[in-house]
């Protein structure tokens, strides 16, 4: 049967075949490298290229792929930035409800500077002694003031920088988990209300979701926000950590038709915001657009920045002493330095602006010294994704905690470095169809969920050993930092909170 289906002669013309097929491959390669090796001769614009004609060529294509490489061959644990594989796993094991317990020793550097242990109490609490949490009270001069439960977030990522579907997941964990979800400044999508999770609306410097055609606030439309109940706060962004002092950029790749309508842009544009609000330009203006904020929207008003030169706290609480503390900002967003879920220029992502670990201390000890810490609530953000961040922050005084980049991780993110390219492989941060087909909001949105959960469950041991029921009780004797000589100093010690000045 085989003879008469694979005869002499059929094999013959099968050889023949194969010979010319691989005769045309070695041609095309031939003239292939030739044609690349006259091109690379005759090109200025490269020098290796020129200098080394084809062979060259191979030096861009490692330097492409050494950024996956490093990634998961060669980089240790504890050694990537911005997230290293430890954080990053972290992550997704709690997302996916694994196995969160490591075995044989902790890989972290206890030695470095700057590095955070906690203290462990000598008698903690039984596990069944965890206090319930209280709800934290934000506005109380507002007609609806917001009492959240949860003291971590979702932070501030606009649709349009995250995928439709991404967006869809983030509104559905985040109903699920009992936290509120922020909707960066590119408005508000009928994505982020279909979870029907709570919601703070924050307005960037362009205003998009609440501007009329010339840019300006449009007061009825605030209105009409302010009115919808899963809105429950507005925060006004004067600087944002990836690139404070320049306003936020959408490449015109990701505008398409829906955000364009959304933010009121035209389509395939560049969407760049001012560097600042045309109506703030002093601390009295800020106030002033607070106050007319939250009395349109009767809801707590707050806003988000990055710290620069600290004096400015100083100068914007004189302020509010002296007009009173109704005046007063109902939340003060600080984000660090190191954020960065926006596209930005490298100068300002890598020398512009205070990290969170030198300017959380400074915004709360000068909120307490003016006796305004608890009328205006501290939220905080910038790279705490695991409980050990999450923890040392609310010991530093934060009343809140959100994260960006922590839930995209839970979402799937594989930190690519892809986020303006529209390229993201995990369809987290683009609007191809192709790439946002393999994220599932119905299996996500249970991952972002789980997220949160345990971190909070984290939280919660740490302020267990620490000897408290309540993460909300931590305090700076709890934890310690290392100094350059290698031994720990009390973070009560290391930052003593100033007594509340008289009035």
């Amino acid at each position: 049967m085989s003879e008469k289906l694979f005869g002499t002669d059929s094999l013959l013309v099968l050889a023949q075949w194969l010979a010319a097929i691989f005769v045309l491959l070695f041609i095309t390669l031939i003239v292939s490298v030739g044609v690349m090796y006259v091109v690379d001769k005759t090109q200025n614009k490269h020098t290796i290229r020129r200098n080394y004609p084809v062979v060259g060529r191979f030096r861009y294509i490692f330097e492409r792929m050494g950024e996956f490489m490093r990634q998961y061959f060669f980089a240790m644990d504890r050694e990537e930035m911005p997230f290293n594989r430890a954080q990053r796993s972290w992550v997704y094991r709690a997302a996916k409800n694994a196995d969160r317990n490591v075995a044989f020793g902790s890989t972290r550097d206890l030695t470095r500077t700057g590095t955070i242990i906690f203290s462990n109490a000598p008698y903690p609490p039984l596990a069944e002694q965890a206090a319930a949490p209280e709800p934290v009270l934000i506005g109380p001069y507002c007609k609806t003031p917001y009492s959240p439960i949860s003291y971590f977030h979702i932070s501030g990522m606009s649709y349009g920088a995250l995928s439709p579907v991404a967006v869809k997941s983030l509104s559905q964990g985040a109903a699920k988990a009992g936290c509120w979800m922020n909707t960066g400044e590119g408005g508000l999508s009928p994505y982020h209300l279909v979870g029907h999770c709570d919601i703070v609306f924050q307005m960037g410097t362009a205003k998009f979701g609440v501007r009329d055609k010339k840019g300006r606030l449009d007061e009825n439309r605030l209105a009409e926000l302010g009115r919808h109940d899963n809105v429950k706060m507005f925060e006004i962004k004067l600087s944002q950590g990836a690139k404070p002092g320049k306003g936020g950029i959408l490449p015109g790749i990701k505008v398409n038709e829906e955000i364009a309508q959304i933010r009121g842009l035209e389509v395939g544009k560049d969407a760049i915001s001012p560097n600042r609000h045309p109506e703030i330009s002093n601390n009295e203006e800020l106030l002033d657009f607070i106050d007319k904020v939250r009395t349109i929207t009767g809801k707590p008003t707050g806003f988000k920045f990055v710290m620069g030169d600290p004096s400015w706290i100083d100068e914007l609480i004189d302020s509010i002493l002296t007009r009173g503390v109704e005046s007063a900002p109902d939340f003060i967003t600080l984000d660090s330095a190191d954020g960065g879920t926006g596209a930005a220029p490298q100068p300002l992502m890598d020398y512009v602006g205070l990290k969170v670990s030198e300017s959380l201390p400074v915004l709360v000890d000068k909120l307490t010294e003016a006796g305004l810490h608890g009328r205006v609530r501290v939220v905080v953000s910038g790279k705490m994704i695991t409980p050990a961040d999450v923890a040392w922050a609310i010991a530093m005084g934060a009343d809140f905690v959100t994260s960006a980049r922590g839930f995209m991780f839970s979402l799937g993110c594989i930190q690519a470095m892809q986020c303006n390219k529209n390229t993201c492989p995990t369809g987290v941060t683009t609007d191809d169809p192709k790439l946002m087909k393999g994220l599932d909001p119905t299996d996500k949105c249970v991952r972002v969920a789980n997220y949160h959960k345990y971190m909070e469950y984290g939280v919660n041991i740490i302020a267990h050993s620490c000897g408290v029921t309540d993460p909300r009780q931590l305090n700076r004797r709890h934890a310690r930092v290392i100094k350059p000589d290698g031994e720990s100093i009390s973070l009560a010690e290391r930052y003593p909170l100033p007594p509340a000045r008289r009035r």
